[in-house]
């Protein structure tokens, strides 16, 4: 096949982009520019540039044509946009899973059109068809599985990704890294959201949202008890950078039309207990409305971690979601990713 290989730098595309070209494929490597000048010009150097020359070394040993392609404007009309939208209405939004079917699975398809047959990522999610169609299945390593990145994606995204090396642990991939002496071999794993590499979270917030004192409040007492810079800085179940003694203080509530941000020392306490959700805006892989509601697994954030749980009420628009335990950072914006078994079943936007 055609394949285009989405490369990063790191090690996981680059095995992904050598297990490829070793099946015989025609491959061609693409770095997406998605990173954001003005802020970097304000924040400070461009940390990318590291990741482009790991990209370039890696093709160079494989002799793999490179194509450096800028997403720049579509990354900040689309995903910085969003982002910077939901911080304002005081949710907690998730760039990176826009990223991967608005970005990578969207305009990229989009602007390859139909000189590739497949789009490739070092994504660790399996994909399989099915007579329904084509299925998102989770990776055996369940620490580094990204299926929860992937649920908003739809069918005809999936049926034009690859996933190489879906199928194996992350020892596993660095195992084949030495194997193929890549020049990125004992690279650590990147971390935090796509776009903004090394720069803090906070510090792309300050610059596009800026400072704006408000009160700290006890959610217990009604009383205040400290200052803060903007809601927006916060996010529920957050518990580090509240800056007060006598803690520990997690963030519990946050009312974005007076600027307050309501904070417990007893975050843990049976009348905080949480284990309902509701959700909306749906993205069922099967393309209709799942008609299990029992026998499910959700995750609430990218980890290993999944509750049983089942589905109290469903339409088209929205469900009530009850968990078998408790969950003490449910976060309106986030999104609820629903299992059974190791497949993905789809999606779903927590509102409350």
């Amino acid at each position: 096949m055609r394949i285009a290989v989405l490369v990063s730098g790191g090690v996981d595309s680059s095995v992904a982009l050598k297990l490829l070209q070793d099946q015989g494929h025609d491959v061609t490597a693409f770095y997406l520019k998605i990173w954001l000048e003005d802020e970097l010009s304000y924040l400070g150097d461009c940390p990318w540039e590291e990741d482009l020359a790991y990209v370039r070394a890696v093709c160079k040993q494989f002799n793999v044509s490179l194509r450096v392609m800028s997403l720049q404007k579509e990354y900040q009309n689309i995903i910085v946009a969003y982002t910077i939208e939901q911080i304002k209405q005081g949710k907690t939004p998730n760039p990176d899973m826009l990223c991967n079917q608005r970005i990578k699975f969207g305009v990229f398809l989009d602007a390859i059109g139909n000189e590739f047959d497949k789009v490739a990522t070092g994504h660790y999610a399996q994909i399989k068809k099915t007579d329904e169609g084509f299925i998102l299945c989770s990776s055996p390593d369940i620490l580094k599985d990204q299926t929860y990145f992937l649920a908003h994606l739809s069918q005809e995204q999936l049926s034009r990704a690859l996933f190489p090396i879906g199928h194996l642990t992350k020892r596993e991939v660095r195992e084949l890294a030495k194997k193929f002496d890549l020049p990125n071999k004992e690279r650590k794993d990147s971390q935090g959201i796509c776009f903004l590499g090394k720069l803090k979270f906070s510090d792309f917030v300050r610059y596009h949202v800026g400072e704006r004192l408000g009160d700290l409040v006890e959610y217990e007492t009604g009383a205040k008890i400290g200052n803060h810079k903007g809601f927006w800085f916060y996010t529920i179940g957050q518990r580090q950078g509240i800056g007060l003694a006598g803690g520990p203080w997690y963030v519990v509530a946050k009312d974005p039309n007076n600027n307050i941000v309501y904070i417990s020392r007893y975050y843990y306490s049976a009348a905080k207990d949480r284990n309902k959700l509701s959700v909306g805006d749906f993205n069922w892989f099967t393309g209709h409305q799942h008609s299990e509601t029992k026998n499910l697994s959700v995750k609430l954030r990218h980890g290993a971690h999944k509750y049983d749980c089942f589905i109290d009420h469903i339409d088209e628009d929205s469900a009530d979601i009850i968990l078998a335990d408790h969950d003490q950072g449910i976060a309106p914006g986030q999104f609820a990713v629903f299992y059974a078994g190791n497949q993905c079943l789809g999606s779903a936007v927590i509102v409350e």
